[in-house]
């Protein structure tokens, strides 16, 4: 069951310093026309979740977004909460982030 956490809840996680792991997971095409990331997140390539998904700390929380919250993020989201189960995606992705935040006055 895929899981998902809104623009605010994720601000408000990383505004607490709590202990998560971000990732953008848009193709890599996705990524380079547009290279902006949410503060502290790195790049995976979604494609290989099978690989990078083996070193991530088990006791932290997961978030992976994508361009609009959908297809990608949603699949990456399904392949790691086998390991992860609290995995989630962010709903709207970084388009709906950067929305959020221009909406917020950041």
């Amino acid at each position: 069951m895929t899981t998902s956490i809104t623009s605010t809840e994720l601000k408000d996680i990383l505004t607490a310093k709590k202990h998560v792991c971000v990732f953008d997971v848009r193709r890599r095409a996705d990524y380079e026309k547009s290279p902006e990331m949410i503060a502290g997140a790195t790049w995976q390539d979604p494609e290989k979740v099978t690989v990078w998904s083996k070193t991530l700390p088990k006791d932290q929380e997961v978030v992976v977004y994508c361009v609009k919250g959908g297809s990608v993020s949603q699949s990456v989201t399904n392949s790691l909460q086998e390991g992860h189960p609290g995995a989630r995606f962010l709903e709207g992705g970084i388009l709906g982030w950067e929305e959020k935040q221009k909406s917020c006055g950041k």
